[in-house]
């Protein structure tokens, strides 16, 4: 069974490194898709006009290529099986948000929604997927009745 994990993990993992390659690869137009979605909030304003002063770089540009490196990263990690639960639940964070902010169907009229909503599900399966990893873990369970602790 632990080779069907580790196998399983890994190719889970191609998603999100794949993912994160593409975002870094296509930065002007994954700022672009950002810029168009995302507001800055007006608490984080002046720190974001003060990150964007050292780097040079608009917020929605190294939202980019912070989103775009957290996903490599992640996605290697996963699959290296180093840090898992914690980088699952991280991940668990950043498709929730995103499927918030870019897959929001309850904003578009029915039949137009019909690619959003499965989207947006097909993000709660990712979703799904990354609490069986961090409720794994990465040592192997022992094997327990089930439902021992009702």
């Amino acid at each position: 069974m632990p080779a069907f994990i580790t196998f399983g993990r890994i190719l889970f993992s191609v998603l999100f490194i794949y993912s994160g390659l593409t975002k870094l690869f296509t930065i002007a137009a994954t700022a672009e898709v950002i810029s168009a979605k995302v507001v800055i909030p007006a608490l984080v304003a002046p720190y974001a006009v003060q990150l964007e002063a050292m780097t040079g770089m608009p917020a929605p540009q190294m939202l980019a290529v912070a989103i775009g490196a957290f996903e490599v990263i992640s996605g290697l990690m996963i699959a290296i099986n180093f840090g898992a639960r914690f980088f699952a639940i991280l991940l668990i964070i950043l498709v929730a948000v995103s499927t918030f902010y870019f897959h929001d169907f309850w904003n578009q009229p029915s039949p137009e929604n019909a690619n959003t909503i499965i989207d947006a599900l097909k993000n709660l399966s990712i979703i799904g997927a990354l609490f069986l990893i961090a409720g794994y873990g990465r040592t192997p369970r022992t094997v327990e009745p089930i439902y021992r602790d009702l």
